[in-house]
C-alpha cells in the first residue's frame, strides 16, 4: 500500500502537505465554534461589545412593556377586542387614535 508520507523518490512531499495546514485549521475553529456556543455564552465575551453586556445587564427590553401590558389585560378578559386593536394601533404608531376607530 502507498505511504503518505513517503516522499515520492526524492521528488518532495507533493500535494498531501496542504491537506495537514487545513485539518489543523478545521480543528481549531471547531474547538472556537464550540466553545462559542456553550461556555461562553451569555458571558459577555468580547464580539458582543459592551453595548450587549450592558444590554443584558439592565434586564428585560422596556421598549415593548405597554405592549405586553395590553396583551395581558386582553388575555385576562379586561378589555374587549376592539379595544386591544384601538389602543395597540394608537401604541405602534406612537400617535393619537383616529376617531372612526380601527381600520
Amino acid at each position: 500500500m502507498f505511504d503518505l508520507a513517503q516522499w515520492h523518490d526524492g521528488a518532495g512531499p507533493g500535494p498531501w502537505i496542504l491537506l495537514f495546514p487545513l485539518i489543523w485549521a478545521a480543528v481549531i475553529a471547531g474547538v472556537i465554534v464550540l466553545l462559542r456556543r456553550t461556555v461562553w455564552r451569555g458571558r459577555g465575551a468580547p464580539w458582543h461589545g459592551p453595548y450587549r453586556a450592558a444590554e443584558a445587564a439592565a434586564g428585560p427590553r422596556q421598549e415593548n412593556a405597554p405592549v405586553d401590558l395590553l396583551g395581558r389585560r386582553f388575555a385576562a378578559g379586561e378589555i374587549d377586542e376592539d379595544e386591544y386593536w384601538r389602543r395597540l394601533s394608537v401604541l405602534q404608531e406612537g400617535g393619537r387614535p383616529h376617531k372612526d376607530g380601527p381600520a
